[in-house]
């Protein structure tokens, strides 16, 4: 199967609404049981090995992912790298636009619909809008080469056209509400699509720092299906990698891991209750940061999404507010410390009492890797019930992961 199934595809939506309506499935109880790890570079300076030795890592923990009867469908694997300038300098030239290099770079790695050319062009019109309406320079849009030969027919089936928007910072603002503003056009665009009744558009990433290259296939699949990932001009200075496993769920190209800034193997045990706070937040929430800007970011947790893609949309949220990977982390999945206060430094107690009294703690079984394009962060939920494993080759990488078997085990 080589060519997009629309019949094969409107038969899967309809068994599963079916299911939604008559059995105990619902979207709203999607949780995954996955493998995820990272790797860095200790000095912070992009090289390609950390690259090759994520592709490698991912590669090693394809037992920790679901496969179809086919062999080759999977449920999802995707790698997380940092933008790197010198490929897109080259990208941008074949556009025709000779790069401004005195300007950051930002890259959206892109889900259209495959086969409605007409919603196509629709949401390319609206990405268009919302990078101008914030007065972007866009040099163009990218056909990212697949090879879809590896992929399974159900995968292969339900594929979406994937592209690339590259825009420079023509506002000259610094990279951090460079980065603020990226994600409140990303949010415009989701809005607009949704209001505009299109299916099928998901934004992977949108950014000056990092890219998402992800999909409905398996781990040893993901850097043959994407071609760039082997170029050696991709350089990093991180790599987070992700083999989705799916429980309660079916899976889907867009749900594939890492999402914009985390990485999750587990489940929320504390879902709809963090949910509904974030939504009653929402009615007060206020940043100096956003300004007017903030009714656009709103609701912050889209409907339909995973545990894993609700956490990640909080994490940003705080991020993009002005807090850091590291105190993001802290707030939303804090250490277990009530009944150990005695035990822990007085600055301790203090900055989780003031964790607690600003937002919920996101409860249940969890291990993560995240970052925010600067800081790199790997860590556990409050019992520890995700075991993760770090190393480092005492020089210039090191290691993180979930479960055995990595090819740094």
């Amino acid at each position: 199967m080589t060519t997009y199934d629309e019949n094969w595809v409107r038969e899967e939506e309809a068994k599963r609404k079916w299911m939604a309506e008559n059995g105990l499935y619902s979207e709203e109880e999607e949780h995954s049981s996955c493998g995820v790890g990272l790797v860095v570079s200790l000095d912070g300076k992009p090289n390609r090995k950390v690259v090759d030795n994520g592709i490698a890592a991912l590669k090693a923990i394809w037992h920790r992912g679901a496969v179809d009867a086919d062999g080759k469908t999977g449920d999802g694997a995707g790698i997380h790298v940092q933008i790197p300038a010198n490929f897109f300098y080259d990208q941008i030239r074949r556009t025709g636009h000779e790069p401004r290099m005195d300007e950051l770079i930002a890259v959206g790695q892109i889900f259209l619909p495959r086969t409605d050319f007409g919603a196509q062009e629709r949401c390319r019109t609206i990405v268009e809008t919302e990078v101008l309406r914030l007065g972007y320079y866009i040099y163009g849009w990218r056909h990212v080469p697949v090879e879809i030969g590896c992929l399974g027919e159900k995968a292969n089936a339900t594929r979406p056209e994937i592209e690339q928007i590259l825009i420079s910072n023509s506002k000259g603002v610094d990279e951090e509400q460079f980065e603020r503003e990226l994600y409140v056009i990303r949010r415009r665009i989701e809005k607009a699509v949704t209001a505009a009744g299109i299916q099928g558009l998901y934004v992977c990433s949108l950014s000056c720092r990092s890219v998402i290259y992800k999909g409905m296939m398996l781990a040893e699949q993901v850097a043959e299906f994407y071609p760039d990932l082997m170029d050696e001009r991709f350089e990093s200075a991180f790599a987070i990698y992700h083999q989705r496993y799916s429980t309660n769920t079916f899976p889907q190209w867009w749900l594939a891991q890492p999402f914009r800034m985390l990485a999750h193997n587990g489940e929320i045990n504390t879902l709809k209750g963090n949910v509904n706070w974030m939504k009653s937040h929402e009615i007060r929430m206020a940043s100096n940061f956003f300004g007017e800007l903030a009714e656009d970011i709103k609701p912050i947790v889209q409907p339909g999404s995973s545990d894993s893609a609700a956490l990640d949309a909080v994490f940003e949220v705080l991020v993009r507010a002005g807090r850091d990977a590291p105190m993001a982390k802290t707030m939303l999945i804090p250490e277990s410390w009530s009944k150990q206060a005695v035990e822990l430094p007085e600055a301790w107690r203090d900055m989780y009492s003031y964790c607690n009294s600003v937002i919920e703690p996101w409860d249940g079984p969890a291990a993560l890797a995240m970052t925010d394009g600067r800081w790199v962060c790997a860590g556990l939920d409050r019992n520890g019930l995700r075991p993760m494993r770090y190393v480092g080759d005492g020089r210039w990488l090191a290691y993180c992961w979930f479960r055995s078997g990595n090819g740094s085990d």
